[in-house]
Parts: C-alpha cells; structure tokens; sequence
C-alpha cells in the first residue's frame, strides 16, 4: 500500500512537467541546443556576484527600452575591482558577456569554452558546445585570431561572425575572435576586449575581407543616430558609454566641448601609399604644472609636424609620457624624485595642479587625481602620475589613460566618409579655476580608497636613463596632414556632417539622458566591501556565460537534447509501472 502510495505521488508530481517539457523537446528537437529567443533562466543559488550583476544589466540590457526609439543607446560602465579596466555588459548570441573596454585597440573578442589556459579559468566563456544559431563560422573556422598587448600579454583564436547586442541595439553579424588561448588576466569575471579604435587597427579586418571593427560596423550600416561614442568614467560603477549620441545626464553645456581633429597616420614602410586614421590620437598643445607652462617636446619632430601627439586609451590604467616632458613636470614640484624605472613620488602633502591643453582649453588634475597612494615603506611619499616612458616608434609621445579620462567626458566621433574627419571630444568636469584641494582632503581620500602601494622606495635619487630614438615606423614621405577625410573606413556618406571642419556644432548632435533613478542598493561582497548599485527598470536578472537553458554539464555539451528526453521519459516509465502494479 505505501508503496503504491509513493508511485501515485511520484507520478502526480513528475506528470506536472509532462507538458512543458514536451513543449521544450519540440523547441529544442532531440539533439538540438536551445536557440535564441528562449527566456534567460536564473540559476539557483545566484551569488552575490551574480546577484550584483543582476542589478547592473539593468541598465545594461533595458534601460533606453522606455526612453527612445532612435539608435542610440546608454549604458553603465563599471570600474573593475583591480582598478585597471573598464566593463559592460554585452550579449553574444544568447549569452551575457562582460567585455573590458579599450580604445587603443579595435577587435572585440571573447574567451571560448575550449581555452584553457590559466587566465581563462574564471571567465564566464562563449559556449562552443552550445551552437548559437546566430554564430556564422569563417573558413570552417580556421582564420585564426590573433592580438597582443602592449604589456605583452596575447590572445589567439579563430575568427567567426555573432549577433551581438548592446542594450537595445542589435549588431547581427560581427566579427570577433573566439579566443582559445590567452594569458590576459582580468578580474570581475570579464570574458574580453571590446576594441573601439579604427579598422586599420584591427587583426580581424587586416584578415577578413568586409570585417569591420564593432563601432565602424554600426557607423557604415548607418545604424547609429551619429557615428559616434562618448565615455564617463567613474571609480565606480555609475560611469556611462554611450552609442549615437551624447550623454545628457553629464553634458550640460555642448558648447563647451574642445573638439580636435584625429591626426592620419601615414603607412608603414610597406602597406601602401596611403595615409589613413590608426589611432585615437590629437596633438597636445601644452603642459602645465600650478599654472607654469611648459611646451611639450615631441620625439619626432619632423614626422610629426613639430606636434606632440597624445593617445586617450580607456584601456590604460594610468599617464604615460615621454622623459623630456615628464622629467620636467616633476621638476616643479618640491621635493618630487625619480624612484624606479619612469616612477616618480613627489610628497603626499603636494598641492600643485597639473593640467593638459587641447585646442583652446586647459584640463586640470587635482592631486588626486595624479597621486597613485603612498608608500606602504614611505608613507610621506606618494606614487604618481604621469610615468615616463621610452621613446614610441608610432610617435605617440602621451597615453592618456584613466586618471586623466576621468576628469572629463570625452566623445570620439568616427567620422563621415567624404564629409568629416574623425574627432575627439572632450568636456571638463570641473572648473579650471577651481581651488586645489587640501591635504586633508586627499588624506580622506587614500584612507576611504585603501591607496597604499605596498612598495619601500630607495634612500637615494636615481638618475634619469637616457634612451636610443628608435626609427620612426611609418613612411613619412607620404603626407598625412590634419583634416584629411579617408575614403573608407569612416562612417557611411549618408550621414549629415555635424561637427564639420572648422565651427563643430555639437548641439546639432543627438542627446540621450539615462532613466531616472528608482532604488540605490548597498551590498556587502564578500570581502566586506561596500557597493552601491544603482537600478532603473525592473528586469530579470542575468547570469553571465550562460545561454538559457544550458546548463554546461558535459552531457548537455555533447548530447544537449537528452537530458530534457531522459526528463520527459522518466515520468512515462514511472507511469506505466505504477499502472502495471495497480492491475
């Protein structure tokens, strides 16, 4: 009796899937992968990290749903937890993606299923064994992909075409390198690069015929309201990248945008005969230290037109600059010395401003945003920005990376084939008049901000390195002037100039303003930091790296349609046995 109990529950129980699940064989077919356009599912158990992903793909996946209808987008961008990289949330197929953020580069790429090299241990990864529906291979994928780093970190991999959707615009057909081994090491459970420089920077496109970059892809298809991206960067996770258009919520004066055009770069030795764009790069215009000016000394002078180029890389965790310039900064400061190799500390209690021109308009950085973090062995005296650096053969004397990008909120606009050459944008986020802060303040600063660079310096001052000029790279018989508009890889014809050559006009371009805030979320992770998630919709959350209904079991990898037939049979036997036993 107990027994015939037991199977009447267990069949009254298990028959309640019978439906669903015969529904599910249907969609997915016997040895079929789910396919896109299923529902994302939430694994049980979401932890913290995944819960907090869950509150900031609320932005990232629906934010602009309910605020336009226009091909522009706004989306959260997260400062990593090691401080070197910035993040958002992509998807590839059917599957959500952090992707690092980089401007000095151009190929968007993913870690795949099959890596399995150390650095991609914990990164959520691209499921090969899944067969996305939209994933397009190239050559049977045997076009391999490749790129390196300039801290000679690499990936590799093959090449192969995905959907790829950026809150709510959608990218069918991107290329992108499916990596399978890499010694790119990332935290916050990051699965790539998204690359936003030029198609001349790109491996893909210098390999694949047609394979544009992700930004000039959406520009020549005219997909975006104006081809065009803007960056605010945060130390938290309340920064912005926008597609389209510029982020209202931070630019509330468009006039006073200091645009500057790209500088071409002319070919290498061998390319071709051609200039073209390469690098997000404009010339400097000045150096200041507490309001002293000092003119920047370019490496190449001749090349360069007698201009010091400086490169704004999103995916530069610092400043970097040539010695003739940087030995020359420090030397305005009291008591600042060289410590190691390009490092400089000055003293923590420092109150000089320094500050970068552009165009007509002076930038400034207050100490902290050039202070590093003292030094656990001195604690008197603070690392800092900018770091020399060795000649560079391309002729970019200046990164500018992070602390600097943070201080202002910068657009890089593509340009339009045959109308308008790529420009930069940048708006200050704080008067250049402003007071310097006080040492109490940037004392609060490094105590909440845990600074401290576990380092001793040296007891003596070292002596600046003098370094052998390498030759310069390109061709510089072929002229590469300011202002020149490339007939290709730039944005479609189609497009209305805006921004023109010589008056831009930044408020004929397209404003998009975040949704109001509804909630702000404290959460504790388990180190006992405190964040603050700040969410805008209500939506399902997300689990990254894992396309719904997958559950990356290696059964479900090789044979993914029967593990839901075993599910549906199972209540069928049961069924049937507990008919038998009752006759």
């Amino acid at each position: 009796m107990a027994l015939r109990l037991l199977l009447v529950v267990a069949v009254v129980i298990l028959s309640l899937g019978q439906m669903s699940c015969a529904a599910e064989i249907i969609l997915r077919g016997s040895d079929t992968p789910p396919r896109s356009g299923l529902r994302p599912k939430v694994a049980p158990g979401l932890g913290r990290r995944q819960f907090l992903e869950a509150l900031n793909s609320t932005n990232a996946t629906m934010q602009n749903s309910t605020l336009t209808d226009s091909n522009s987008v706004v989306v959260p961008v997260s400062l990593a937890a090691d401080g070197q990289s910035y993040y958002i949330v992509i998807k590839a197929g059917n599957t959500f993606f952090r992707a690092a953020l980089d401007t000095a580069s151009a190929d968007l790429w993913l870690v795949a299923s099959s890596c399995k090299s150390p650095a991609c241990v914990p990164a959520p990864k691209y499921q090969l064994g899944y067969e996305s529906g939209t994933f397009k291979s190239v050559n049977a994928n045997q076009t391999v992909f490749q790129t390196s780093f300039a801290d000679g970190t690499a990936a590799s991999g093959f090449v192969g075409y995905e959907t790829v959707q950026i809150s709510n615009l959608t990218i069918p057909d991107q290329a992108f390198g499916v990596v399978t081994s890499t010694n790119v090491s990332s935290t916050d459970q990051i699965s790539g690069v998204m690359g936003l420089g030029f198609p001349r920077l790109s491996n893909i496109f210098n390999t694949v015929v047609n394979a544009t970059p992700i930004l000039a892809t959406m520009s020549q298809r005219g997909q975006l309201d104006y081809p065009l991206f803007g960056l605010s960067l945060t130390r938290n996770s309340s920064g912005s990248l926008t597609f389209g258009a510029i982020d209202g919520s931070v630019v509330k004066n468009p006039s006073l945008i200091e645009w500057n055009e790209v500088v071409p770069f002319a070919p290498f030795n061998s390319e071709n005969n051609v200039s073209s764009y390469l690098e997000w790069a404009i010339p400097m215009n000045g150096l200041l230290v507490n309001g002293t000016e000092l003119s920047p000394v370019p490496t190449y002078p001749t090349a360069t037109s007698n201009q010091t180029l400086a490169l704004f890389d999103v995916g530069t965790s610092g400043i970097f600059g040539p010695y003739q310039d940087v030995t020359r900064i420090f030397g305005q400061i009291d008591g600042s010395r060289l410590v190691s190799d390009g490092q400089w500390a000055v003293p923590c209690d420092a109150n000089e401003t320094m500050a970068f021109r552009f165009g007509r308009t002076t930038f400034v950085l207050e100490p902290t945003d050039y202070l590093i973090g003292p030094a656990a062995g001195n604690p008197n005296l603070c690392l800092s920005w900018p770091r020399a650096a060795p000649p560079s053969s391309d002729g970019v004397d200046w990164q500018l990376g992070s602390p600097f990008m943070r201080t202002v909120y910068s657009i890089f606009s593509l340009g339009i084939d045959t109308k308008e050459p790529p420009m930069i944008g940048l708006y200050p986020l704080r008067n250049a008049t402003a007071p310097v802060q006080p040492f109490g303040e940037v004392q609060m600063f490094f105590s909440i901000a845990s600074e401290t660079v576990a380092t001793t310096l040296p007891n003596f001052p070292l002596s600046t390195p003098s370094f052998t000029t390498p030759p310069y790279i390109f061709n510089s018989s072929v002229p590469a002037p300011v202002g020149e508009i490339v007939s290709s890889g730039l944005a479609t014809s189609t497009y209305s100039a805006a921004l023109g050559v010589h008056r831009p006009n930044a408020t004929a371009i397209p404003t998009i303003t975040p949704s109001p805030t509804l909630a702000t979320f404290l959460i504790t992770d388990p180190a006992g930091h405190i964040v603050t998630s700040i969410s805008t919709a209500l939506q399902a959350s997300i689990t990254l790296g894992q396309p719904p209904g997958w559950s990356g079991a290696s059964m479900a990898m090789l044979f993914p349609g029967r593990t839901a037939l075993f599910q549906c049979i199972l209540p069928l036997l049961l069924s049937f046995l507990a008919t038998f036993h009752f006759s």
